[in-house]
């Protein structure tokens, strides 16, 4: 196995110790690596340079969509001879099934799936059973229940040139890998037949399909060709289809299933009339029926995800099948700021089990469904051997396990913890219900194995921001002279405040006394938030107002100042991992502060002096010695997503009765198109916030025409 690394640039400042730390530690066999690399020191660039010298399969997490499309970008760049593959939740729009007693409320399940996405985890699974470079840059969707990798591959039709294969049993072979016939519309996980040619369009595949064509009962010609012309790219002496879904079994473990679904069904039914709930024994007994009815007919049902236990043939209580079950078992596994993502996974499961138990006791699915869920974080770790946690600040889970030398980063600060302290504080941050657990369920590794390497030193020479305490009085009026002095100098400000309604007001208050300011918080779109960051980089708005989104992720070079507004109420917005995220917005600015308004000195912001101060001494030291001039990210700003606007007024709209168009109408539907387009191109590269904002324009437009 081999991967190459393509980059302009050497490692450079702490990121060669760092690599060389790292991968010594991994090839010693150690299970627990962490990265502590402060903003902007590249910290994505180490990862890349680890993977392509330890040469194992990779699973590179990270806790949202749009960071793991970032990931996966810069990746595809560093490895583009590797199989860098993307896998995330398919759902652009997901709601749950779920039953709410009280109000004696169904809410059925109801999603709509994204065929790109859909297409990159199909490739991703392909990929890991036929490929060793394999790199994959995931979500928490990994760790949701997938088809068995077992019935995936035994599943694959392969075809080869000369090979003696009847026409039909091919057509039969690909309609029981999920694929449908379509002669006249032709896309992913479909086919067509002329005579003794078949096209097939796999449903990992893009722009491309594949061609077989037939003499008699031999395969003559295996070719791939182009999906809009269909003219031959390319021939091939083989091919191997996959499945066209991520959830297929074969036919005789689907009857297996069936019938110990049927078992499990009149088990329960009896169960609900011996305790009196007939309303629950005919519901469930006729949602059952009529799933058992599809699947037979169909080979498929709605919510089949449902059954999992039985069609694969695992016990009651078994973990499922995940994403981790198609990696060999010597792989590596990176978590992307690791302070959110370990939470992340450890949340997962007793939030899903508390939903489907509820539709359970009602009689709305079988018992069995609470078996199609996501791995307990005892079963996450087990499946992943030697693990590197990457974070600006890594969270107690991370320290107690890498055991750093350094206590100076060690959150609880005052020396060494029992083994009950140190679960104490790891089921703080990992399992909120606080269930009974052993030390030993959480890889709790002894004193001297495992590494913790501090990447410090940016690329750039920049240095950690200034830390600066204010008195809580006055802060407000302080805050709008140090903001005028920041846009005076052409810089941008963002302040931190504590509610959703202080950070409204605050942002009126900053407009009354004429300074360009918007907010941000979660009860604002998606789409709205990239536009209002956009323009904080190109100055149509000066000051940022928010509350725990100006963390972990936001690249914003132009940001010199960030102000922490009651910086000592002490809790989850004020801890010291907040407190250290958010100062480090402005570490990409040569003249970046923090200021926090505080009366009190809390351990957090003590932290945070400490750890700025260190980093400070570290980075200003090694610019000295080695002649760096710290300057300023550079980096261009996106082109505005602003909603297109019709400059026709109500004379010129075209009348419904009217057969042609006018030029007005004439410009509007040629810019639908190009914006359809551009849809479709920002999909295609996982710009989805941005293909999302286009997607909203077309509509506005179609609704002014």
């Amino acid at each position: 196995m081999s991967f190459t690394l393509h980059s302009e640039y050497a490692p450079s400042g702490d990121q060669a110790p760092a690599i060389d730390k790292l991968v010594k530690s991994i090839q010693a066999g150690n299970a627990h690596q962490t990265l502590l690399g402060v903003t902007g020191s590249g910290k994505t660039f180490t990862m890349a340079n680890v993977i392509e010298r330890i040469g194992k399969p990779t699973l590179l997490m990270s806790h949202n969509k749009t960071l793991a499309a970032q990931l996966y970008s810069e990746l595809k760049n560093f490895f583009p001879n590797n199989a860098v593959e993307y896998f995330v939740s398919y759902f652009d729009y997901y709601q749950p099934e779920a039953y709410i007693p009280r109000s004696d409320t169904y809410i059925e399940k109801d999603s709509s799936i994204n065929d790109e996405i859909e297409r990159l985890r199909l490739s991703t699974m392909g990929s890991l059973i036929t490929r060793e470079d394999v790199i994959v840059v995931a979500s928490v969707s990994c760790i949701y229940g997938l088809g068995s990798p077992e019935d995936y591959q035994n599943m694959m039709l392969p075809v080869k040139t000369g090979d003696e294969l009847d026409r039909e049993d091919f057509l039969s072979g690909l309609v029981s890998l999920m694929f449908e016939r379509n002669d006249i519309a032709f896309s992913r996980g479909q086919f067509r037949v002329r005579g003794d040619v078949v096209e097939v369009h796999p449903a990992y595949l893009e722009d491309t399909a594949i061609r077989v064509e037939f003499f008699g009962d031999e395969i003559e010609r295996i070719s791939e060709i182009d999906v809009l012309t269909g003219n031959r790219i390319c021939s091939l002496d083989s091919h191997t289809f996959f499945p066209a879904k991520q959830f297929v079994t074969e036919k005789e473990k689907l009857n297996r299933a069936i019938h110990a679904i049927k078992a499990e069904c009149t088990e329960r039914v009896e169960w609900f009339e011996k305790h009196d709930k007939l309303i629950e024994a005919q519901r469930i007994r006729m949602r059952t029926d009529f799933d058992i009815e599809m699947m037979q007919e169909m080979g498929f049902c709605q919510g089949i995800e449902n059954y999992s236990r039985h069609l694969t043939g695992r016990n009651a209580g078994a973990r499922p099948y995940t994403l981790l079950d198609f990696f060999p078992d010597d792989y590596l596994l990176l978590m992307d700021e690791s302070h959110v993502s370990v939470p992340q996974v450890g949340g997962m499961y007793e939030g899903d089990k508390s939903r489907k138990t509820v539709l359970v006791d009602h009689g709305f699915r079988l018992p069995s469904a609470l078996d199609n869920r996501p791995l307990q974080f005892k079963e996450f770790m087990q499946m992943t051997k030697q693990r590197v946690y990457v974070s600006a600040t890594p969270g107690p889970f991370e320290f107690i396990n890498s055991r750093p030398d350094n206590k100076r980063y060690i959150p609880w600060k005052r020396g060494e913890l029992s083994a009950a302290q140190a679960l104490k504080q790891i089921r703080k941050n990992i399992r909120p219900s606080g269930a009974d657990q052993n030390v030993d369920d959480f890889n709790v590794s002894s004193a001297g194995s495992n590494l913790i390497v501090e990447q410090i030193i940016r690329p750039t020479g920049l240095l950690d921001p200034v830390i600066t305490l204010k008195p809580l009085k006055g802060q407000i009026d302080e805050t709008i002279d140090m903001c005028r002095e920041r846009v005076d100098r052409g810089e941008r400000v963002l302040v931190t405040t504590l509610t959703k309604k202080t950070a409204e007001d605050l942002s009126d208050y900053l407009k009354e006394t004429g300074l360009k300011v918007s907010y941000i918080h979660a009860d604002v779109g998606a789409i709205e938030r990239v536009e209002i960051l956009r323009s904080l980089r190109a100055a149509e708005i000066d000051i940022l107002v928010g509350i725990n989104l100006l963390r972990e992720g936001l690249d914003l070079p132009e940001v010199s100042l960030v102000c922490i507004l009651d910086a000592d109420k002490e809790g989850f917005l004020r801890n010291e991992t907040s407190l250290i995220q958010t100062a480090g917005r402005a570490a990409r600015h040569v003249a970046g502060e923090c200021v926090l308004f505080c009366d009190e000195v809390t351990d957090s912001i003590q932290t945070l002096m400490q750890i700025s101060a260190y980093r400070r001494e570290r980075q200003i030291a090694y610019n000295e010695e080695h002649g760096i001039t710290p300057t300023s990210v550079i980096r261009a700003v996106q082109e505005s997503l602003s909603q297109y606007q019709s400059t026709q007024n109500d004379a010129n709209t075209l009348n419904q009765g009217m057969v042609a168009e006018d030029e007005a109408s004439y410009n509007a539907v040629q810019v639908i198109a190009e914006l359809e387009e551009e849809m479709r191109e920002a999909a295609a590269k996982l710009e989805f916030e941005r293909a999302a904002h286009l997607r909203d324009q077309i509509k506005q437009l179609q609704k002014q025409q």
